[in-house]
């Protein structure tokens, strides 16, 4: 009988993980409809839709704007790009869209989570120019001394910095402020951010906060003045600070209708 650790033998999730904890990444991908999560993450997630059942619909906007903002920063120049807590391969992924406009670029993902990473370099097994790394935001020190990082990413050339979904994982007295910041340092000019970030104070925002309190990871919401905090030292790009549905929507984007004010997104330039 499985004692709940691991509900089956997938070959890709490390022994050491315990399967009974919701966890973050595939919580949204059980949001995305996808197949990799457990009974564990349907429970918590279920929690979740009872109270915000416009869930699913945020995380494939979010999605959806991480690749817009992808090929924009790619149609820009930026060729390398460093995409902080990934969470779990889906269908167009950072390097895949990218290399459709830059067939050459590369790209490191970085998660802290042991199943994100196994099933990422699953996925990029044969890729050369994509590296999937074990890192923590908290700690930029470790991420910024990794020499297999810095044999894909060369950070003496502008870097597209992606930070999707993942900063309001990190609580206040984690700082994610200064980690930002400090990745924002080791960058040279001509480099981007890409952030988005849930908002919201209200019954949603309480239900939330203590269904990721039991996950693996909290979740802090914060609002948008908190929001702009991210973006210091950087030019935030037109139209700003804004819903996912409004940052530079393509045709058949869509409106996101009810929720779609509970998540920001943006994009930050280094001019110097």
């Amino acid at each position: 009988m499985p004692d709940g650790r691991h509900e089956v033998n997938d070959g890709w999730t490390p022994r050491e993980v315990d399967m009974r904890v919701p966890n973050v990444a595939r919580m949204y991908d059980y949001y995305l409809g996808g197949k990799d999560n457990y009974a564990a993450d349907r429970e918590a997630a279920d929690k979740i839709l009872a109270r915000a059942p416009f869930t699913p619909v945020l995380a494939r906007h979010n999605r959806a704007f991480l690749l817009r903002a992808a090929r924009h920063l790619a149609a820009s120049g930026v060729r390398q790009f460093l995409d902080v807590g990934t969470g779990l391969p889906t269908r167009g992924n950072v390097h895949e869209v990218v290399r459709e406009v830059v067939p050459d670029a590369r790209v490191a993902y970085l998660d802290v989570d042991p199943v994100v990473v196994a099933h990422g370099r699953a996925l990029t097994a044969t890729d050369d120019r994509t590296t999937v790394l074990e890192h923590d935001l908290r700690n930029v020190e470790a991420i910024l001394a990794d020499p297999v990082l810095r044999e894909t990413i060369d950070f003496g050339e502008p870097v597209g910095l992606m930070l999707l979904a993942v900063l309001h994982c990190l609580s206040d007295d984690e700082d994610p402020y200064g980690s930002v910041a400090a990745l924002r340092d080791a960058l040279p000019p001509g480099s981007h951010v890409v952030i988005s970030h849930i908002t919201g104070d209200d019954a949603v925002t309480e239900n939330s906060t203590e269904v990721y309190g039991q996950a693996n990871t909290g979740m802090t919401h914060r609002s948008r003045e908190r929001q702009l905090r991210f973006f210091d030292g950087w030019t935030l790009l037109e139209p700003g600070l804004v819903r996912l549905d409004d940052w530079r929507p393509e045709p058949g984007t869509g409106r996101i209708g009810a929720g779609g004010d509970y998540f920001l997104c943006g994009v930050g330039a280094k001019t110097s």
